[in-house]
């Protein structure tokens, strides 16, 4: 800008009309400088077409031609002060001139532009390449949603609602249309940010090939802040898809539910059950008992009075408050006199719990994730298809399944309180709409 002159006076750089300083400069036929808005409303409201300041006449309205000299000046000259913005300052991050630095920007750091040009120019790069990123991001993003969407449909269609009741049926199929609705409803939202991030990754583009400081420096300083997008990637994303599909598979399984009753017979001397026979806990005292070779001796265990030798079965045990457990399904020829590994090989399908975490009892155990303490949990068994099924009832999803089973002997329900006070309850089922 060698052209420009510091000393020029406001009026070089003020609209005739508005007495501003220029906003969008255009200028006449005859040479006279003006607003864009000014002018046009000036002649909106004449019936001849005249310059407000030569007052020549113009037999029609004449096109007006932007001043891109005095457009580059009037950006390059303090408002206030008529003179060059040379300087940047560091506390409000904007560019001023020398008097500013002696008035209201008094105290406050200053480097010239150059300098500041260099270190955002720096930060241009980083912010392109984190826009980058959150496009990419928010595209895996909706790629994660249309496959669970697909999945969780499919689950849908193949696991719970060729299974289920007629009304469970059409639940099933409400929720998931609701569900679905919801998934789309993200990807449009995902869909905008990236719209949103790719017009920002433009203007990063193109703002990255500009050599002029000043307004390198003016720009800059819209793109600070990045266009409002969500935290899709720490927010947990709503999808209920997959949730509704376990909970219909628990309304499923649930209407196996069998009465069951706990045999004192087979019970071991330390263990106590009400008389209902639906609960059970650890003296940790041997009661004197006649001898029953159905009698656990060494193992801490009791079966029921009822077993299954073909078809479905569930039933639900109450295991609130207790710090240990085992239980789960037992074949009819279970080791009773001795002391039990509790495996499928051994004959017992179990869970177990302590304070450790939770398990099924295999070779090697196999470690389960605990979403938050269990109370409740559904033991489900499919004889013919050989396959064990727990639940967390309380929170409606599944644990864990044994599959790939042949039975070829009756199971019992067995249950393992160990030794601490809290008993184990067999517990009715209550189906929740």
């Amino acid at each position: 800008m060698a052209s420009a002159n510091p000393s020029w006076s406001e009026e070089n750089f003020s609209c005739p009309i508005c007495l501003d300083s220029f906003s969008s400069p255009v200028t006449t036929p005859c040479g006279h400088n003006f607003c864009r808005t000014c002018i046009t409303e000036f002649w909106n409201e004449q019936i001849k077409y005249i310059c407000p300041l030569c007052n020549m006449l113009f037999n029609t309205r004449p096109d007006l031609w932007i001043n891109t000299l005095l457009s580059e000046l009037a950006a390059q000259m303090c408002k206030k002060h008529n003179q060059l913005l040379e300087l940047f300052c560091m506390i409000e991050q904007v560019c001023v001139c020398q008097f500013c630095t002696a008035t209201t920007h008094r105290f406050h750091p200053v480097v010239p532009l150059k300098e500041e040009y260099v270190v955002k120019k720096a930060q241009l790069g980083k912010m392109e390449a984190e826009v980058h990123q959150m496009i990419q991001e928010r595209k895996q993003k909706i790629k994660e949603i249309k496959d669970t969407a697909k999945r969780s449909k499919e689950d849908a269609d193949s696991r719970c609602i060729e299974k289920c009741q007629d009304d469970l049926n059409r639940m099933v199929k409400e929720r998931l249309k609701s569900t679905e609705k919801q998934a789309e409803d993200f990807i449009k939202e995902l869909e905008k940010e990236i719209e949103d991030l790719t017009n920002r990754s433009s203007e990063v583009k193109q703002l990255s090939h500009t050599k002029d400081h000043l307004h390198f420096l003016k720009a800059f300083k819209s793109l600070k802040d990045p266009p409002h997008t969500r935290d899709w990637m720490t927010e947990t994303l709503n999808m209920e898809m997959e949730k509704l599909c376990e909970d219909a598979e628990l309304k499923r399984v649930q209407q196996y539910e069998v009465d069951v009753t706990l045999d004192p017979d087979t019970a071991h001397p330390c263990l106590t059950l009400s008389e209902d026979g639906k609960q059970v806990h650890d003296e940790d005292e041997e009661k004197e008992l006649p001898d029953n070779p159905k009698r656990f001796t060494q193992c801490v265990c009791v079966l029921t009075r009822q077993s299954f030798s073909s078809g479905r079965f569930y039933f639900e045990v109450q295991v609130k408050d207790k710090t240990k457990w085992s239980f789960g399904v037992a074949r009819e020829s279970i080791d009773r006199k001795d002391q039990i590994i509790e495996t499928p090989e051994t004959g017992l399908w179990t869970l177990y719990y302590d304070n450790d975490g939770l398990v099924f009892n295999d070779d090697p155990d196999v470690c389960l994730p605990l979403r938050a303490e269990l109370q409740k949990v559904g033991v489900f068994v499919d004889y013919d298809e050989g396959v064990v099924s727990f639940y967390d009832v309380e929170a409606r999803v599944h644990i864990y399944s044994a599959t790939g089973y042949t039975f070829s002997e009756p199971l019992y329900p067995f249950l393992c309180p160990c030794d601490n006070p809290a008993p184990l309850i067999i517990s009715p089922v209550n189906i929740i709409d």
